[in-house]
């Protein structure tokens, strides 16, 4: 507390006191180094250069952040829920790190107010309030180390905002997520089931690989076939954020299929036309001419899914 106090007194006389203590009332303790937390407000869109021409924006505090975060509340939720399985302990990890759960705890603390991101940017990003958040945790971890950030995420974040026993019961359907990100995209998703086996103990374990335009995405293993799903698919959405690369890809694959699917529906000749040829002959046939209604047409991508999952 002496500290603190100390602290307010010495940043009276800043010159960038007003970011000090925005940022004090967020985190409740002064930044060391508040350069980092800057840099993760920094929206790409917004990227400065530093004088040696490097680009500067957050999403490498974002890729720490995002690993950090998964340590620590893997850590409280360890800890919170004694002789749970693992796949309990994933799923309710999974709940507080999602993108939906970070984007609003990004507004709730008030880090939405302190991005900076350039007018041409969509202000309806569905990542980037989220993509802030762990870019922050990213800061305060590099600022404070592992503790402070773990004491923060605990009595800042998730004391305030998550009650940890009602998210656990909180069904999240991963697989649905996915559907609909396929049906929406016109992109073609299967899952495949590519082992089986048994635990130490003798129980089944699935793992399930899903298929994004017949590329290998995420895996999942659980003790039932729509568990493996559910993590399969957690896995994939989390491929297709994170992965421009992939998804570049799975772009390449669908256009590769529709190119094949093409070929295979234009009509054969059996001879060709003559240069100077004025007239057609067509052969004989007891069917009427095909109207343009019937003529055939290029098909429809189609999602293959299993039977929707009410349960994980």
């Amino acid at each position: 507390m002496l500290r603190n106090e100390i602290d307010k007194i010495r940043l009276l006389f800043r010159k960038d006191r007003e970011s000090y203590f925005c940022l004090y009332r967020i985190l409740g303790f002064f930044p060391k180094d508040i350069r980092l937390y800057k840099e993760a407000l920094l929206h790409k869109s917004s990227a400065i250069r530093t004088e040696k021409g490097r680009l500067v924006n957050n999403e490498r505090l974002e890729f720490l952040g995002d690993a950090i975060l998964d340590a620590i509340v893997g850590d409280i939720v360890y800890q919170r829920f004694e002789g749970k399985r693992e796949g309990f302990l994933t799923n309710t990890r999974s709940k507080i790190v999602q993108r939906d759960t970070l984007n609003k705890l990004a507004v709730q603390i008030g880090l939405d107010k302190l991005i900076k991101y350039s007018s041409r940017s969509s202000s309806h990003n569905s990542y980037m309030y989220g993509n802030a958040f762990e870019a922050f945790i990213g800061a305060i971890y590099l600022d404070q180390g592992y503790e402070r950030c773990k004491l923060f995420i605990e009595n800042r974040i998730i004391k305030p905002y998550i009650d940890l026993d009602k998210l656990s019961r909180k069904e999240v359907n991963f697989k649905s997520k996915l559907i609909e990100w396929s049906q929406k995209n016109k992109v073609r998703v299967s899952f495949e089931l590519i082992e089986q086996s048994l635990d130490k103990e003798g129980n089944p374990i699935f793992q399930t690989e899903v298929l994004v335009e017949g590329l290998p995405a995420g895996t999942g293993t659980g003790y039932s076939k729509k568990e493996s799903q559910q993590h399969s698919a957690q896995m994939t959405l989390k491929l297709i954020k994170n992965s421009p690369e992939f998804m570049i890809n799975v772009q390449k694959a669908g256009e590769a299929q529709e190119a094949n699917s093409a070929e295979e529906v234009l009509p054969q000749t059996s001879e060709a036309l003559e240069p100077n040829s004025e007239q057609t002959t067509l052969p004989e046939t007891s069917e009427a001419p095909k109207t343009s209604s019937e003529r055939t047409t290029l098909p429809e991508i189609v999602i293959t899914v299993e039977p929707e999952i009410t349960k994980p």
